[in-house]
Protein backbone atom coordinates (compact mmCIF):
# COMPACT_ATOMS: atom_id res chain seq x y z
CA UNK A 1 0.00 0.00 0.00
CA UNK A 2 1.40 3.29 -0.77
CA UNK A 3 1.53 5.90 1.23
CA UNK A 4 -0.86 8.37 -0.29
CA UNK A 5 -3.53 5.48 -0.19
CA UNK A 6 -2.66 4.38 3.59
CA UNK A 7 -3.17 8.39 3.88
CA UNK A 8 -6.37 8.64 2.43
CA UNK A 9 -7.46 5.20 3.88
CA UNK A 10 -6.94 5.63 7.29
CA UNK A 11 -8.72 9.28 7.24
CA UNK A 12 -11.47 7.73 5.12
CA UNK A 13 -12.03 5.04 8.67
CA UNK A 14 -10.46 7.76 11.46
CA UNK A 15 -14.20 8.85 13.17
CA UNK A 16 -12.33 11.59 14.61
CA UNK A 17 -11.32 13.29 11.64
CA UNK A 18 -14.07 15.17 10.07
CA UNK A 19 -12.36 17.41 6.99
CA UNK A 20 -13.28 16.89 3.61
CA UNK A 21 -12.17 13.66 1.57
CA UNK A 22 -13.26 13.71 -2.56
CA UNK A 23 -13.76 9.79 -3.18
CA UNK A 24 -13.29 10.30 -6.72
CA UNK A 25 -9.57 11.03 -5.83
CA UNK A 26 -9.58 7.70 -3.28
CA UNK A 27 -10.92 5.35 -6.31
CA UNK A 28 -7.64 5.79 -8.45
CA UNK A 29 -5.85 4.74 -5.53
CA UNK A 30 -7.68 1.85 -4.49
CA UNK A 31 -8.07 0.83 -7.98
CA UNK A 32 -4.13 1.22 -8.27
CA UNK A 33 -3.39 -1.01 -5.59
CA UNK A 34 -5.72 -3.79 -6.79
CA UNK A 35 -3.46 -3.58 -10.02
CA UNK A 36 -0.68 -5.01 -7.48
CA UNK A 37 -2.76 -7.90 -6.02
CA UNK A 38 -5.10 -9.20 -8.30
CA UNK A 39 -4.34 -11.78 -10.44
CA UNK A 40 -7.12 -10.99 -13.07
CA UNK A 41 -8.33 -7.86 -14.18
CA UNK A 42 -8.56 -5.97 -11.69
CA UNK A 43 -10.67 -3.25 -13.41
CA UNK A 44 -13.60 -5.30 -14.10
CA UNK A 45 -16.60 -4.44 -12.16
CA UNK A 46 -20.51 -5.50 -12.36
CA UNK A 47 -22.98 -3.32 -14.29
CA UNK A 48 -26.47 -3.10 -13.16
CA UNK A 49 -29.23 -1.98 -15.07
CA UNK A 50 -33.24 -2.12 -15.85
CA UNK A 51 -34.95 -3.27 -18.68
CA UNK A 52 -38.79 -1.63 -19.17
CA UNK A 53 -40.34 -3.83 -16.66
CA UNK A 54 -38.33 -2.87 -14.17
CA UNK A 55 -36.60 -6.03 -13.72
CA UNK A 56 -32.68 -5.86 -12.79
CA UNK A 57 -30.17 -6.82 -15.03
CA UNK A 58 -26.14 -7.72 -14.39
CA UNK A 59 -23.06 -8.79 -15.88
CA UNK A 60 -19.18 -8.34 -15.51
CA UNK A 61 -17.44 -5.69 -17.86
CA UNK A 62 -14.12 -4.11 -18.11
CA UNK A 63 -13.26 0.04 -16.74
CA UNK A 64 -11.58 1.24 -20.04
CA UNK A 65 -11.26 4.77 -18.36
CA UNK A 66 -11.70 6.91 -15.67
CA UNK A 67 -12.29 10.66 -14.62
CA UNK A 68 -13.85 13.34 -12.42
CA UNK A 69 -16.93 12.34 -14.59
CA UNK A 70 -17.09 9.27 -13.96
CA UNK A 71 -16.59 6.08 -14.87
CA UNK A 72 -16.07 4.89 -18.46
CA UNK A 73 -16.63 1.23 -20.29
CA UNK A 74 -17.96 0.56 -23.63
CA UNK A 75 -20.37 -1.92 -25.71
CA UNK A 76 -22.81 -2.42 -28.64
CA UNK A 77 -25.72 -0.38 -28.20
CA UNK A 78 -27.91 -2.62 -29.57
CA UNK A 79 -26.82 -5.59 -26.83
CA UNK A 80 -29.37 -5.74 -23.89
CA UNK A 81 -27.32 -3.50 -21.94
CA UNK A 82 -26.87 -0.94 -24.26
CA UNK A 83 -30.86 -0.93 -25.08
CA UNK A 84 -31.45 -1.31 -21.27
CA UNK A 85 -28.65 1.94 -20.57
CA UNK A 86 -29.84 4.23 -23.27
CA UNK A 87 -33.42 3.55 -22.17
CA UNK A 88 -33.22 4.25 -18.25
CA UNK A 89 -29.83 5.93 -17.92
CA UNK A 90 -28.97 5.37 -14.65
CA UNK A 91 -26.79 2.76 -13.28
CA UNK A 92 -24.94 0.82 -10.62
CA UNK A 93 -21.00 -0.42 -10.62
CA UNK A 94 -19.69 -2.79 -8.05
CA UNK A 95 -15.90 -3.69 -7.55
CA UNK A 96 -15.07 -6.59 -6.30
CA UNK A 97 -11.32 -6.92 -4.90
CA UNK A 98 -11.24 -10.02 -3.08
CA UNK A 99 -7.41 -10.28 -3.03
CA UNK A 100 -7.73 -6.97 -0.83
CA UNK A 101 -11.28 -7.91 0.84
CA UNK A 102 -12.58 -4.30 -0.03
CA UNK A 103 -15.70 -3.40 -2.36
CA UNK A 104 -16.74 0.06 -4.27
CA UNK A 105 -20.24 0.69 -4.83
CA UNK A 106 -21.52 3.03 -7.37
CA UNK A 107 -24.80 4.14 -8.24
CA UNK A 108 -25.48 7.43 -10.92
CA UNK A 109 -26.78 8.78 -13.99
CA UNK A 110 -25.62 7.44 -17.45
CA UNK A 111 -24.16 9.43 -20.49
CA UNK A 112 -22.66 8.27 -23.82
CA UNK A 113 -19.18 9.20 -24.90
CA UNK A 114 -18.33 11.81 -27.65
CA UNK A 115 -17.57 10.10 -30.83
CA UNK A 116 -14.22 11.15 -30.34
CA UNK A 117 -13.51 9.23 -27.01
CA UNK A 118 -15.21 6.15 -28.74
CA UNK A 119 -13.05 6.13 -32.14
CA UNK A 120 -9.64 6.77 -29.85
CA UNK A 121 -10.55 3.43 -27.74
CA UNK A 122 -11.98 1.57 -30.60
CA UNK A 123 -8.44 2.32 -32.41
CA UNK A 124 -6.33 0.49 -29.41
CA UNK A 125 -8.45 -2.64 -29.63
CA UNK A 126 -6.75 -5.66 -30.67
CA UNK A 127 -7.83 -6.40 -34.75
CA UNK A 128 -9.49 -9.66 -33.56
CA UNK A 129 -11.37 -7.80 -31.20
CA UNK A 130 -12.13 -5.05 -33.62
CA UNK A 131 -13.34 -7.37 -36.08
CA UNK A 132 -15.85 -9.16 -33.24
CA UNK A 133 -17.36 -5.83 -32.51
CA UNK A 134 -18.42 -6.04 -36.16
CA UNK A 135 -19.53 -9.37 -36.35
CA UNK A 136 -21.39 -9.90 -32.75
CA UNK A 137 -24.81 -9.41 -32.43
CA UNK A 138 -24.09 -9.26 -29.23
CA UNK A 139 -27.46 -10.53 -26.68
CA UNK A 140 -29.42 -12.27 -29.39
CA UNK A 141 -29.61 -15.52 -30.13
CA UNK A 142 -26.82 -17.57 -32.10
CA UNK A 143 -27.50 -20.70 -34.33
CA UNK A 144 -23.78 -21.22 -33.86
CA UNK A 145 -20.39 -20.49 -32.69
CA UNK A 146 -18.93 -21.81 -36.08
CA UNK A 147 -21.68 -18.82 -37.69
CA UNK A 148 -19.84 -16.26 -35.75
CA UNK A 149 -16.24 -17.18 -36.46
CA UNK A 150 -16.93 -17.85 -40.42
CA UNK A 151 -18.42 -13.95 -39.71
CA UNK A 152 -15.51 -12.37 -38.32
CA UNK A 153 -13.50 -14.16 -41.26
CA UNK A 154 -15.49 -13.24 -43.78
CA UNK A 155 -15.21 -9.49 -42.35
CA UNK A 156 -11.32 -10.07 -42.51
CA UNK A 157 -11.05 -10.68 -46.00
CA UNK A 158 -13.49 -7.47 -46.67
CA UNK A 159 -12.14 -5.14 -44.39
CA UNK A 160 -8.40 -6.03 -43.81
CA UNK A 161 -6.33 -4.11 -41.13
CA UNK A 162 -8.74 -0.56 -41.40
CA UNK A 163 -11.15 -1.91 -39.61
CA UNK A 164 -13.68 0.90 -38.78
CA UNK A 165 -15.85 1.43 -35.37
CA UNK A 166 -19.17 0.35 -36.22
CA UNK A 167 -22.26 3.03 -35.69
CA UNK A 168 -23.75 0.98 -33.00
CA UNK A 169 -19.87 0.25 -31.08
CA UNK A 170 -19.51 3.44 -28.55
CA UNK A 171 -19.27 3.94 -24.66
CA UNK A 172 -21.01 4.67 -21.86
CA UNK A 173 -19.85 7.34 -18.63
CA UNK A 174 -21.60 6.59 -15.35
CA UNK A 175 -21.76 9.70 -13.35
CA UNK A 176 -21.62 8.71 -9.39
CA UNK A 177 -24.22 10.51 -7.36
CA UNK A 178 -23.33 7.17 -4.19
CA UNK A 179 -20.04 6.11 -3.68
CA UNK A 180 -19.46 3.20 -1.20
CA UNK A 181 -16.19 2.40 0.03
CA UNK A 182 -16.03 -1.49 1.81
CA UNK A 183 -13.48 -2.81 4.13
CA UNK A 184 -13.43 -6.13 5.58
CA UNK A 185 -13.39 -6.15 9.42
CA UNK A 186 -12.75 -9.24 11.75
CA UNK A 187 -16.18 -10.48 12.66
CA UNK A 188 -17.96 -9.33 9.94
CA UNK A 189 -17.82 -5.95 11.79
CA UNK A 190 -16.87 -4.59 8.52
CA UNK A 191 -16.22 -0.77 7.73
CA UNK A 192 -18.60 1.01 5.18
CA UNK A 193 -18.58 4.60 4.41
CA UNK A 194 -20.98 6.43 1.99
CA UNK A 195 -20.51 9.45 -0.11
CA UNK A 196 -23.23 11.13 -1.46
CA UNK A 197 -24.68 14.32 -3.54
CA UNK A 198 -28.26 15.20 -4.73
CA UNK A 199 -26.39 16.99 -8.34
CA UNK A 200 -23.48 15.79 -10.44
CA UNK A 201 -22.00 19.78 -9.45
CA UNK A 202 -22.72 19.45 -5.99
CA UNK A 203 -20.45 18.60 -2.84
CA UNK A 204 -19.88 15.47 -1.87
CA UNK A 205 -21.30 14.11 1.68
CA UNK A 206 -19.70 11.36 3.47
CA UNK A 207 -22.09 8.85 6.39
CA UNK A 208 -20.58 5.98 7.88
CA UNK A 209 -23.02 3.12 7.85
CA UNK A 210 -23.76 -0.35 9.52
CA UNK A 211 -21.79 -3.17 8.23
Amino acid sequence: MSAETASLTDLLFDDAFTGPIDPMELFPLWLEEARASEPNDPNAMAVASVDDDGLPDLRMVLLNGFSPEGFVFFTNFESAKGRELIAHPKAALLFHWKSLRRQIRIRGTVDTVTEAEADAYFSTRPTQSRLGAHASDQSRPLDSRKTLVDRVEVLREKLGENIPRPHHWSGFRVQPLQIEFWKDGAFRLHDRVLFTRPALDSDWSRTRLNP
